[in-house]
């Protein structure tokens, strides 16, 4: 699997392949917990479980759920970047986002590296456990243009309040040459024979040279601020409520997943959220408008921000795309969920280069304009 480490190079280690039995093994020895019931959850590089545990007097106030994650060799180099992520997420759960809390083990730390032997030698692994949040995905539902607004002004709330998150091993969210971060689509270049010769490899080399030209030479214009980096559609979770009348509506229940977490820029957060909102959607290209009208709701964009955006987020389409198709070729078995956005993602990638940016942007900025006139399109 490729690293989500700053050198995005493919190691052979890196994800972990803990049994259900080892697992349960490991929340036991580390946590002091005793498990009742254990389950693999689907995960990118790193290996998630949940764990359902029996309550003794000691945790009869806590939560009786939880997810064991099991960070990927490469990330269980940085601890300190993991430690960031941990108190990133108790500090956003403290300012009343639903983010998960993290389980101390037994002796008091928000982590432990538990050392295995595979047979082909001794590989560490960083251990942390984190409540399970309650919800469905948001690729589960059908995302209306309200719930599209309420993410986008979740995305917006997120880094506005992360502007007051402080911490001694910050810089370790400088991740230069980190694959996933936004500025680097460029990167991408060393992964284009995993397109072959086909249209789609056109599309991203077209995409990486406007990105060259027309946002790498403007990042000094675009404000600057921490990012989550990755708030798509498997990483939003809701909850449903019925009104009197009948109707459902939809609440955001939790946020996961920090690993991607990094420096980048607002108008960074508000395009990833906008691509990948548009993955499940029937209406890919009216997406747009209502997540940015949400995050705009918190934190206007300037108009050289707003000029940057279609690109943005065509940068973030070639990145998911690009990495996926890559990561099979390594990693066939797990093609299944590699492949999640590549269903609907070259299709709305070429949708968006075939009408242009003009057309696009059109659509969006008059989406986002009506909410200001109280009438959503």
């Amino acid at each position: 699997m490729m690293s989500r480490g700053d050198d995005p190079q493919p190691q052979a280690l890196a994800k972990p392949t803990f049994s259900d039995v080892q697992a349960s093994a490991l929340v036991e020895s580390v946590f002091g917990l005793k498990v009742s019931k254990i389950q693999p959850l689907p995960s990118y590089d790193d290996q998630n479980f949940h764990v359902c545990i029996s309550s003794t007097n000691d945790t009869a106030d806590g939560p009786t759920e939880y997810v064991l994650k099991i960070s990927n060799t490469e990330s269980s180099k940085t601890p300190e970047l993991i430690e960031v992520q941990n108190h990133v997420s108790m500090f956003l759960r403290a300012a009343g986002f639903p983010t998960a809390s993290v389980h101390p083990t037994t002796g008091g730390n928000l982590t432990s590296l538990v050392a295995v032997d595979g047979g082909s030698g001794v590989a560490s692994y960083l251990v942390r456990l984190l409540s399970y949040l309650p919800g469905r995905p948001v690729a589960e539902i059908p995302s209306s243009p309200q719930l599209l607004y309420e993410i986008g002004r979740l995305a917006g709330k997120l880094d506005e309040t992360l502007q007051t998150f402080h911490h001694p091993k910050l810089s370790s969210l400088r991740r230069e040459n980190f694959i996933w971060n936004l500025k680097n689509v460029p990167l991408l270049e060393k992964y284009l024979d995993a397109l072959g010769q086909s249209r789609n490899r056109e599309i991203v080399v077209e995409v990486i040279q406007l990105f060259k030209d027309e946002i790498l030479t403007k990042l000094s214009h675009f404000r600057e601020c921490i990012n989550h980096g990755d708030l798509n559609d498997h990483n939003i979770l809701v909850e449903s409520s019925t009104s009197a009348s009948g109707d459902t509506s939809y609440r955001v229940s939790g946020i996961l997943d920090f690993g991607d977490m990094g420096y980048g820029y607002y108008v960074f957060e508000v395009a990833i959220t906008i691509m990948y909102m548009m993955v499940e959607s029937k209406r890919p290209v009216h997406v747009g408008g209502h997540v940015l009208a949400g995050f705009e709701s918190v934190i206007p964009l300037t108009p050289v921000e707003r000029g940057a955006l279609f690109l943005l987020v065509c940068g973030r389409f070639c990145q998911s795309l690009v990495i996926a198709a890559y990561s099979c070729q390594l990693h066939p078995e797990n093609k299944d969920y590699l492949m999640i956005t590549a269903k609907t993602g070259w299709k709305h990638l070429q949708h968006m280069f075939d009408l242009g940016q003009k057309a696009v942007e059109e659509i969006w900025f008059e989406t986002a304009r009506s909410y200001d006139s109280g009438v959503s399109l």
